[in-house]
Formats: structure tokens, sequence, C-alpha cells
């Protein structure tokens, strides 16, 4: 594995022959094990109630705003919604409150989304194995979890009330996920809430490790960009673009295989830029609201983080398309055994 000294090297090193060759080497690598493909989804946010306080967060539990759970009749209204602009990969995100969004909550919006979707994605609080397993069973196939930083001292200061200050029950939350059924699983830290090159060894160690004891799991990882909540900043170290697109590379030279994941955090600019540069699954058309796409207005909506890259799906398969890229709606299906 890589050194934590030779990550600070790249990071530090901004020589345009190095860089290139840099961007280089990850093109060839994403071409030869991806092709010319780029997977897309959309996020679906369903409830933002908090009982955490993450100071870095719009939905922690002492900001004031406008809290909301969707209906179960709502849900099915936004995913119909999301479903007619041709995804057919959606990723399900709640806040992290076990009351608000119980199990039995997440199931039913599962089952919902079974109607519409191929690919059934959650980015939920921890949970433990029994429990992915009854929401695996539901049909969900993935799971996203960020473990925020690695750092632990930095994790305490940062992570002041509630169940995320278990660092370890969330460390341990993809292992669990991949123990009851997960097919594909995605890990990451928020850049910049701690240092950035000890957070990125660590990261790849956990994810080496995950590939190493979960073999038959489908593995990506994602890197957003911690924003300001409020005007005020709670990054301990900036993270440019040149430096978000050297990680970008970085990762995908040791990872090989790894798909890796980019929001709508980032701007239009930078998103056709890192197409091909080792992305290989967007998200599109994309709103970061409870109830955004069909409930509730622009001036109701709470969003968790404000989206840079508002263009609509097929303004993103078109930009696909005009780099000979194709865009990939669904690349998994569950076929029932009726034999059985």
């Amino acid at each position: 594995m890589i050194s934590l000294n030779e990550i600070k090297d790249i990071l530090s090193n901004d020589d345009p022959a190095f860089l290139e060759m840099l961007a280089q080497n990850a093109r060839s690598l994403t071409e030869q094990y991806f092709g010319r493909t780029v997977t897309l989804y959309a996020p679906i946010y369903i409830s933002n109630y908090c009982s955490s306080h993450c100071t870095y967060c719009g939905f922690h539990n002492h900001h004031k705003i406008k809290r909301f759970k969707l209906s179960l009749d709502q849900i099915k209204q936004e995913m119909q919604f999301i479903a007619s602009k041709k995804i057919r990969n959606i990723l399900i995100l709640t806040g992290e409150s076990y009351e608000a969004a119980p199990v039995s909550y997440i199931k039913e919006a599962v089952l919902i989304a079974q109607k519409y979707f191929s690919g059934i994605s959650l980015e939920i609080h921890p949970l433990n194995e029994a429990e992915y397993l009854e929401l695996f069973l539901a049909g969900a196939d993935g799971l996203t979890i960020y473990q925020e930083t690695f750092d632990r001292i930095r994790y305490q200061q940062v992570h002041l009330a509630g169940r995320k200050k278990d660092y370890d029950f969330r460390f341990h939350a993809p292992e669990r996920a991949a123990q009851a059924g997960f097919r594909q699983i995605s890990i990451g830290a928020l850049l910049g809430l701690s240092e950035l090159a000890p957070d990125l060894l660590a990261l790849y160690e956990y994810l080496q490790h995950m590939e190493k004891n979960f073999p038959g799991v489908e593995y990506s990882v994602s890197f957003p960009r911690l924003r300001p909540i409020k005007g005020e900043n709670f990054s301990v170290c900036d993270i440019n673009d040149l430096t978000f697109v050297k990680i970008i590379c970085l990762t995908r030279t040791l990872f090989p295989r790894v798909g890796i994941n980019l929001s709508t955090r980032e701007t239009a600019f930078l998103r056709d830029h890192l197409v091909g540069t080792g992305i290989t699954r967007i998200s599109a058309g994309s709103n970061t609201a409870v109830g955004g796409y069909t409930v509730c207005t622009e001036e109701e909506a709470s969003p968790q983080f404000d989206v840079n890259d508002d263009r609509s799906v097929d303004e993103i398969i078109n930009m696909l398309k005009s780099k000979n890229f194709d865009p990939v709606f669904t690349d998994w299906r569950s076929i029932k055994n009726e034999s059985i």
C-alpha cells in the first residue's frame, strides 16, 4: 500500500508533466476496466430529522430548519417523478434519526422503489447486521456510508451528540452490510474535515481491508468536499480543484477496479472534465431537499447542501454523448429463479 509520505508528495507536486502523467494513467485504467461508460443515479431525501449534532452538517439537530418526513404516498410520488426522467438507480437518504426513520419506514421506501428502479442504494444511519439483512431482503442492494474522518480525535470534536458519536459502530458498518449480502458498498471521507493525507491513507487501507475480506462485493468511493454551512466554514484545509483532481487520479491508479462517484456538489465544469479521468458514476437532475422534486417548493425546501450542477438528466446525457461516453441506466437487475 502507498505510504503517507508518498501521498503527501503527490498532493504537493504541481509539476505539469507529473500531473499530465497522473491524469493519462487514470484515463487509461478507467477505460481499460470500465470502458467508455458512466452510470447515472439520483438521490431521494425522505427525511431530514436528526438526533445527532454533527457541527458541519446542514441537517444536525441544532439547526432551525423545517423538519420534514415524507409519507409513503409522497415517497411514491417523488420516485415516480425521478423514474419518469429515465433514472433507474436510486439513492435513498435520511437524516441521522433512528426514531423518525426507523428500519420499518426505510423498508417501506425500498419496497416502493422496487416498482420503479433496478438499483436501490441507501445512505442512512448505521445499522446492525440483522437490520441490514432485513433491508437487503426487501430489495436494497447498495449502501453508501462515509466515515467523515478517520481521525478519531477530530471525529469526536465535530460529532458532539447523538449515536453518531460512536466512531467504531460507524466504522464497521460496511462490514456488517457486506455480511448481510449487500452487493455494492460505497465508502468515503468528507474532504476538508480533517488533515487530507492521513484521511486518504486510512480510507485506502480500509478499502483494501474490505476487498480482501469481502471479495464478492462491488466497491466504489466518493470524495464529497466540505462546504460552508450558514456562512461558517468547518474545513481545516483547502481542497482546491487541482488537489481534488489529484485525489481522483491517485485513487484510480491504486484501485483500478473500484468505482468512483461524483455528486452535484461539484460544478458542471469540473464534472464534465473529470468524466473519463476516473469517474464512473454521477448523479443527474439531483435535488437534496426532502420532497424537493415534487412535494416542496424551492422556498420551502431545506437542502442538505447546495447543488452546483443543476442540469437535467437529459442535459447530462447529452454531455456524456458529446464526449463519446455511453450513459448507463441499468447495470444490474435481480432475476427471480422460478424453479425454486
